[in-house]
């Protein structure tokens, strides 16, 4: 709902500056209008009105506004562009391309600058799918454009367009403001969709998210898995792995889209994505990996409202993207600078703190975000999800913090990153013993049908090995292993097998960086082979040193590296219950 507008005339004057936020007299304005502001006609949106006073948030650097300069009203709320052209491309937080920046202003931008967030002189070949005579509704498929190598762009009527009948459709090249498509009440449609980024687009109906996304990384799929339309967390300090992890989530997951928010990360980490994903090569095609991607860039340096405003950005694209009927991923990194930016414009509001000085909505947002997630039916009929995978970066790795806290609350899975197990050369750095997926009881069946039916109980297991083990270690930190009983020492070295061949992976081997969920199974399974072998050893009086020291355990964790291993696999699973039936009770 638009708030009634203050008194005034379509353009005030400044009357305030506090950093990032000023205050303009004389404006008439609703809630979220985008405005010009000062003699640069810097860009901002109106966040509070206060009887006479209109308070903006400024998406640029206000350093040199005066007192006294104009404000003008675009009477448009912040909006996103929407239609060919958006893969490839990287933005700033309020979809500006930095490359077209770069282009015509150079590195460093000057304020006030802005360009359209499409190329609106480029050509593009459209195909229709409707014809003369046809019903068109809200979401309906007008015709297809292939926008990249891998990617075909379907063009949409607005979802919020009641409908009608289809007069003329033209096929050929047109840029994204030529008509395609005119109805028999006058009404044409380009390939252009503008929408306001705070705003949910609607669908018909949101499903129950019983598909797993797969990732092809084996603590995530066979651990804690995520299902499409999901929400997860990656929280971790510095160091522990969060940007590889999204890069393996980004390169190998299943979702057709990728959109990247760097949200207040540092410059240097933000410039390592920006050079290495267009590098990054896509597994499944050959293609570059940008010909499915959309990178939003907004590092720590930029200024603080433009980072508010970025990850609405990047799911308003994402959600374009699932109304065609698309797997979208939306990689957030990190959502701890964009709560910080909501604290530094809360406290230059004067508004009453909440907990460690965020505002006290800092729940309402997150939820707000997070809650446009989902695996829905779209108003055209097809299927598609929006997966929201959320990096968190805690002050000092501090879990309690109330960034880390709030999203625990609303998010389904949390991948805790540890920086010891970075610190061990343990990668990907996920502890299993904090995180959690709370899709696991839907994702059940489709684990059963699709894997194995003993799947979901040979996870199980592995889940309550790894516990023993935590439990185990305080002794064996105290007294040494050997002083173990003997069957905690085969369950202390069957935790260890699980660790170091289940749970690591090498994100650099040209193999091992993927794992699909049948190499997944056959792994486990042969790791709880072993298991029982070792348990029925020793139960026969075999002692646990002979039992390490059989030969083909020693060369199961090279089935990771061997891209067509069922045969080997086989043979060293034979070789196994061998080397077990010769073994002799000590």
């Amino acid at each position: 709902m638009r708030e009634e507008s203050s008194k005034g005339t379509g353009a005030g004057v400044l009357k305030r500056i506090a950093g990032p936020v000023v205050t303009a007299v004389g404006l008439a304005a609703h809630m979220y209008d985008v405005v010009k502001v000062g003699n640069e006609q810097l860009m901002g949106e109106v966040i509070k009105i206060d009887g006479e006073k209109v308070i903006i948030q400024v998406y640029e650097d206000t350093t040199g506004l005066k007192p006294g300069e104009k404000v003008v009203n675009t009477h448009l709320p912040l909006a996103v562009e929407l239609g060919p052209g958006l893969l490839t491309s990287i933005y700033d937080g309020i979809q500006r391309p930095l490359e077209v920046l770069v282009r015509e202003k150079g590195n460093f931008i000057e304020r006030g600058v802005s360009a359209p967030g499409l190329d609106h002189g480029k050509t593009w070949d459209f195909t229709p799918r409707v014809r003369k005579g046809d019903r068109v509704g809200p979401g309906t498929i007008l015709g297809d454009v292939q926008e990249t190598e891998v990617f075909v762009h379907r063009v949409m009527v607005p979802p919020n367009f009641p409908g009608g009948v289809v007069k003329s459709i033209e096929s050929g090249r047109f840029t994204v403001d030529d008509p395609i498509c005119t109805l028999e009440d006058g009404t044409t449609f380009t390939m252009l969709q503008k929408w306001p980024v705070r705003v949910a687009r609607p669908v018909e109906e949101k499903m129950n998210p019983d598909i797993p996304l797969i990732t092809g990384q084996r603590i995530l799929d066979g651990l804690f898995p995520i299902a499409k339309g999901g929400t997860a967390a990656i929280p971790g300090p510095f160091g522990s792995g969060k940007t590889v992890t999204q890069q393996q989530l980004a390169k190998w997951s299943d979702a057709q889209i990728v959109v990247y928010v760097g949200c207040g990360e540092r410059g240097n980490e933000m410039t390592e994505v920006l050079t290495e994903f267009p590098e990054l090569q896509d597994p499944r095609t050959g293609k570059p990996l940008m010909q499915r991607t959309v990178l939003i860039a907004n590092t720590s340096n930029m200024p603080v409202a433009a980072r508010e405003a970025s990850v609405y950005t990047g799911i308003t694209i994402a959600e374009y993207f699932r109304d065609m009927g698309y797997d979208v991923s939306v990689m957030a990194d990190s959502t701890s600078r964009w709560a910080e930016a909501m604290r530094e414009i809360s406290s230059r509001l004067e508004e009453m703190p909440g907990e460690e000085g965020y505002p006290a909505y800092l729940a309402a947002r997150l939820s707000e975000f997070y809650e446009r997630a989902g695996r829905v039916r779209n108003r055209n009929g097809s299927l598609g999800s929006v997966s929201v995978i959320g990096a968190v970066s805690p002050p000092g790795g501090d879990f309690s913090e109330p960034v880390t806290q709030n999203t625990l609350r609303i998010v389904k899975v949390f991948w805790a990153l540890d920086a010891k197990l970075s610190q061990r050369r343990h990668f990907p750095a996920i502890n299993w013993l904090n995180s959690y997926s709370l899709y696991m009881d839907v994702l059940h069946d489709w684990y059963d049908r699709e894997v194995s039916p003993e799947w979901n109980q040979i996870r199980g297991w592995a889940m309550e090995i790894l516990q023993k083990e935590a439990e185990l270690q305080e002794i064996v930190q105290l007294v040494g292993s050997d002083a173990l009983p003997e069957a905690e020492q085969v369950t202390i070295e069957v935790a260890r097998m699980i660790r170091e061949i289940f749970l690591q992976q090498n994100a650099y081997d040209a193999v091992d960086t993927f794992c699909d969920m049948t190499k997944q199974f056959d792994m486990l399974k042969a790791i709880r082979k072993f298991s029982d072998l070792a348990y029925g050893a020793q139960a026969a009086g075999v002692l646990p040193p002979q039992i390490m020291k059989i030969p083909s355990k020693g060369e199961l964790p090279q089935i990771k590296f061997i891209k067509e291993y069922q045969t080997v696999l086989s043979e060293l699973l034979e070789r196994m219950e061998k080397e077990f039936s010769g073994l002799r009770a000590g």
